[in-house]
């Protein structure tokens, strides 16, 4: 094994673990023990122990591993390899969390918030690189390959509303639902501050000049779930006639891409600049009606001329 990819593997066990540990200290701090189930697998997880008793962190593993199999089956092993790991992991830290951290009860806006802080920095340490804790973002992305027509985001949201309708019931109290949605909200504005920065409109353009690139492109299409340009191009120096891919993608996103690039063609030229806004499918959506905005200026220009 290379020094680069031993140093890629540290980078990818040193940001998987810090992020389960913060993930299950979430969990065992401040979720579990005041009823709050926030969607997910480690939701579900969490009514069963309120049910049952079961371990949290046990019964999230066995939930994941069924959906582990689907994704393994669907996009492959190698593209799962270090969610199954962050899987295990967590599961391991909530259990073990649970047997010696002292759970706080006290104010329930105060545990929302704190919740969803320590949840949103565990999962974006883990996204940032290419892992998943698996659970609702895995099961939206594998039910987003059979339902092209409904966005990743929609899915999620219909999965964490079940999981949270359905804790209403189990806990027998409206406001644990609510606390639950409060904790869903603060941990995805915290994931887009982190990964996207404080624009969700903003990500990375690359440019990238290889003979390769139809085989990168390929594998993006497949592994992002983005599309890419090829656009013709003539070396100035070379004189030969060649494609540059194009592809825009969020900010947490880099570090896979960039890994299918190195994989396809260590040699390949490639220019990264930063978007300062993108708009269109996949990313923020397009401003498609600015009628009010030109029809108050157009009041205001007649009334300076009256």
């Amino acid at each position: 094994m290379s020094k680069k990819k031993a140093k890629q593997l540290l980078l990818d066990f040193a940001f998987i673990l810090a992020g389960s540990v913060i993930y299950a200290m979430s969990v065992t701090t401040f979720t579990s023990p005041n009823n709050i189930a926030p969607g997910g697998v480690t939701g579900v997880a969490t009514l069963l122990n309120f049910v049952f008793g079961t371990p949290i962190g046990m019964m999230a593993f066995l939930i994941n591993i069924p959906i582990v199999v689907w994704a393994i089956m669907e996009i492959g092993y190698k593209l799962v390899a270090r969610t199954m790991f962050a899987i295990a992991l967590s599961s391991l830290m909530i259990d073990v969390f649970s047997m010696f951290i002292t759970p706080y009860r006290g104010n329930m806006i105060l545990v929302s918030l704190c919740a969803g802080v320590c949840e949103g920095v565990g999962l974006s340490l883990v996204f940032i690189r290419g892992a998943t804790t698996g659970g609702t973002d895995m099961l939206a992305r594998l039910l987003g390959h059979r339902m092209p027509h409904f966005s990743m985001g929609k899915l999620m949201l219909f999965i964490d509303g079940v999981i949270v309708a359905v804790s209403a019931f189990i806990y027998g109290s409206i406001e644990n639902a609510v606390y639950a949605c409060i904790v869903i909200y603060v941990t995805t504005k915290i994931i887009d501050a982190i990964l996207y920065g404080t624009d969700s409109g903003t990500g990375k353009l690359f440019f990238v000049m290889s003979p390769k690139v139809r085989a990168m492109g390929d594998r993006v299409i497949k592994e992002l779930d983005r599309s890419v340009t090829y656009l013709d191009s003539h070396g100035g120096y070379t004189k030969e006639p060649g494609e540059t891919m194009l592809c825009a993608v969020r900010r947490f996103e880099v570090y896979h891409i960039q890994q299918i690039i190195r994989e396809e063609d260590p040699n390949a030229f490639v220019i990264v600049g930063d978007a300062g806004e993108i708009t269109g499918e996949g990313f923020r959506p397009a401003h498609s009606d600015d009628k009010p905005l030109k029809e108050l200026l157009q009041g205001l220009r007649k009334k300076e001329e009256k």
